[in-house]
């Protein structure tokens, strides 16, 4: 019994396909070592590639890329900050019954102040507390500023969980969250963003007022309570929403903390409640830059002593941008009588920049 060797000619063949497919995976390999030279170096500053000295290099290179994992608004990865910021506020927030109906308040010291909506204590001059943990009591009603919405109650109870507050100005787009009690459900959570700031609202009933808009749920009930930012910092106390249908449309709005605040201190030191006066009437403009169209200067107010005169246009205001007279009223009356505001206007074609000391509101428009 004999063994055939292969034929002599095969495995030359062999030996050169296995030669050239060898070289083709090892240029193969080297391109692709130099690519990924390429598409690694753009990640670090400090990365100097020698190119020529990569394709003779038959050594084997790991190169170490670390991950740096940004933080988005709103999300913090491995954590709950909507719930970390419930944790935070909901001691805080208690449920309002009045002869009208349900509404919602803030703990905002610890002696036993509240700050709430005007329109949910309306007439009464008392009303029922109910507390996070159950408890209730009977809160008197000190004071209410209905232009801009903002009334406090007391309770005769000490030591109890008050809220913080931030006065620094939200970002659109930032984190929101209200908590409330929503059609009587009461520490009720919701969340969504701030959806604009310094929005004008209210100027139906007469007075304009600039609020905070986000699309966090709010519906009847809410009026009151807290619209919080990531950290259960009080940005702003819920009073409104925009519907046609009654319900949440994803468009509510809350009195910013700093005005609150200003008013709820004013109220409870007995101090009178004056809101801040330019002393101008305007319209809105009809062509041009946006702005308000001065129309009436009123004599020995605060525009006059500013030099502000009829036909010029407010385009700024407190380094607010202003959109029309609207804009123009609201925004005094984010400020008090005595505070020293910048002015921007347009006289002429020509940019103006004045200084102003606001007064006390008289019967003016702003």
């Amino acid at each position: 019994m004999s063994i055939e060797s292969p034929p002599t000619g095969e495995p030359r063949k062999t030996r050169k396909w296995n030669g050239v497919w060898s070289s083709l995976f090892y240029f193969a390999g080297v391109a692709a070592l130099v690519a990924g030279i390429y598409w690694v170096a753009p990640l670090s500053s400090e990365s100097t590639i020698d190119v020529e000295a990569a394709a003779t290099d038959t050594t084997t290179t790991t190169t170490t890329v670390d991950l740096v994992l940004v933080e988005s608004p709103g999300f913090i990865l491995g954590e709950e900050p909507i719930a970390d910021a419930a944790d935070v506020i909901l001691p805080s927030v208690v449920h309002i019954e009045t002869s009208a109906g349900l509404g919602s308040g803030v703990i905002y010291d610890s002696s036993g102040l509240i700050v709430t909506a005007a329109h949910v204590v309306g007439d009464d001059k008392t009303v029922l507390i109910r507390f996070a943990n159950g408890e209730q009591v009977t809160g008197t009603v000190v004071g209410v500023v209905t232009e801009v919405d903002i009334a406090v109650i007391k309770v005769d109870k000490t030591g109890l969980p008050a809220a913080g507050f931030t006065f620094e100005k939200p970002r659109v787009g930032q984190l929101a969250i209200a908590i409330g009690s929503p059609w009587g459900l009461e520490s009720t959570v919701t969340a969504g963003i701030i959806s604009a700031i310094d929005q004008t609202t209210n100027c139906g009933f007469g007075a304009c007022v600039s609020m905070v808009q986000t699309d966090a749920a709010i519906n009847p009930g809410n009026s009151g309570g807290a619209l919080v930012d990531r950290h259960g910092q009080v940005v702003g106390i819920n009073v409104s929403i925009f519907t046609e249908s009654g319900a949440n449309d994803g468009v509510g709005f809350a009195v910013p903390a700093k005005i609150a605040m200003e008013y709820a201190e004013s109220i409870v030191s007995g101090d009178s409640i004056e809101t801040a006066f330019l002393g101008v009437t305007g319209d809105f403009v009809s062509e041009g830059h946006a702005g308000a169209l001065i129309t009436e200067v009123i004599s020995g107010s605060a525009a006059e002593e500013a030099e502000i005169e009829v036909g010029d246009v407010v385009i700024s205001i407190g380094g607010v941008e202003i959109q029309g007279i609207d804009d123009l009223q609201a925004q005094v009356r984010a400020h008090r009588p005595g505070d020293v505001i910048e002015l921007i206007l347009i006289r002429d074609g020509e940019e103006l920049v004045l200084e102003v000391t606001l007064g006390v509101r008289g019967d003016g428009l702003s």
